[in-house]
Order: C-alpha cells, then sequence, then structure tokens
C-alpha cells in the first residue's frame, strides 16, 4: 500500500523527519521547498515545488509535514496548510514515549528518545527534538521548539514560538513567555517574561551593548 508524505522544508531537519516518517511506513516522501526550481534534490529525495505547488496538492497525501526550524515560520506555514485541508497530525519516532495521558496539536513532530509524561498539553507546529522531556502537567504552547536533550519539569508553561535551547533544564512551575529564547545549557530557575533571551546556570536575561558588538 503506498503512503504519501509531503514534508515542506528541504532542510536538516526535513532529512530527519523523512526518515522518521519512512519509519512510520510512509513508502512515498515528496519534499517542498520555496527555493524550488533552483533546489531539485535533498539527498535521495526530489523536491516536487514551493509551498503554492504543495498548496494545489495536498489531498494526494497521507500527512503532511512542515519542516522549518523558525518557529513563526512553521507556525504561519502549518496554519495555512491547515485552512487548505492538509492532513497535520503528530509525526511521532518510533523510539519516543508519549503519555496517552498527553495531548499534542496538529504538525507537531516527536524526535527519537524524546518523552512526553502524563497530562502534559502541547499545541499545534511544535517540535518535541531528539531526547527532549516534557515532563507532567506542562502547557507548551504553538509553535515551540524543545531542542536535543532539553528538560522541562512538572508544571512548565512555555509561551507561544518560544526556543529552548539544547541542553536546557527548565525547573518546575516556571512560567516561560511568548517569543521567549532559552540558550543552550541554560538552567531556568525563575518566570521569564516575554520576548527575553535567557542564558546561563542560573538563567539571566541577556543584554547586548549593540555598540560594542559594532566595534567588534
Amino acid at each position: 500500500m503506498i503512503k504519501r508524505c509531503a514534508i515542506l522544508g528541504a532542510s536538516g531537519h526535513g532529512k530527519v523527519i523523512a526518515e522518521i516518517a519512512e519509519l512510520n511506513h510512509f513508502t512515498e516522501i515528496h519534499f517542498f521547498d520555496d527555493r524550488w526550481p533552483k533546489l531539485q534534490n535533498i539527498e535521495h529525495w526530489t523536491v516536487f515545488g514551493d509551498t503554492l505547488e504543495l498548496l494545489s496538492l495536498v489531498d494526494q497525501y497521507e500527512l503532511v509535514v512542515v519542516a522549518i526550524g523558525n518557529n513563526e515560520i512553521r507556525l504561519d506555514k502549518v496554519n495555512l496548510l491547515k485552512s487548505s485541508g492538509a492532513k497535520l497530525s503528530v509525526l511521532t519516532h518510533p523510539s519516543a514515549i508519549i503519555s496517552s495521558y498527553s495531548q499534542l496539536g496538529e504538525g507537531c513532530v516527536v524526535m527519537a528518545n524524546a518523552v512526553v509524561n502524563p497530562f502534559s498539553l502541547i499545541g499545534n507546529a511544535c517540535i518535541v527534538n531528539t531526547s527532549a522531556t516534557i515532563d507532567h502537567d506542562c502547557i507548551i504552547a504553538n509553535g515551540v521548539h524543545v531542542s536535543p536533550g532539553a528538560n522541562l519539569a512538572g508544571g512548565v508553561k512555555v509561551g507561544t514560538i518560544s526556543w529552548i535551547g539544547i541542553g536546557a533544564q527548565v525547573k518546575q512551575l516556571v512560567k516561560i513567555g511568548e517569543n521567549v529564547v532559552v540558550g543552550a545549557g541554560a538552567t531556568v530557575l525563575h518566570d521569564v517574561a516575554d520576548s527575553k533571551t535567557v542564558v546561563g546556570c542560573p538563567a539571566r536575561p541577556l543584554h547586548i551593548n549593540f555598540k560594542t558588538i559594532s566595534k567588534i
């Protein structure tokens, strides 16, 4: 039986998603990317067109996945495809553990060895990356990326299009606002306001002196 998966975004992230789709018994993987027709192939997979082309073909695919790392763009593309009738179910690596008491929104991808524990709610267009863990009762808004090896303790809340960096740790019951970046390896012990970047252990807001940078 032929099962077709369309992937929007011919990138390294897209390669990983393509393999996960194959592990889920999709027999045909078709890439789409807005760099087409300049971009024709990614590894051995063919790039068949751009976003507009995919929109005209969504009814031909059992699954459509957006493989774009930028949170805001990924969420916008998922919303566009959803409005066009694309099938945007959750794509999960077979080694991931997702509680039956958790809930994941449309267009989510869960990578190898990731864990989502009971009663967590994850919005649309989220990435739970390799070996990331989301403990019980977390609430993750739309368009969030939880990077490889990041760990969210119980009851954490993360706002729309925020990014939890690789290897970061977030203490239980912490609230992270919208459009936040948590730096790689950061340890977040306190709430983070909207549109902040926090780094370090313990994590603190990153203050950039643009006058200093301009002299480097």
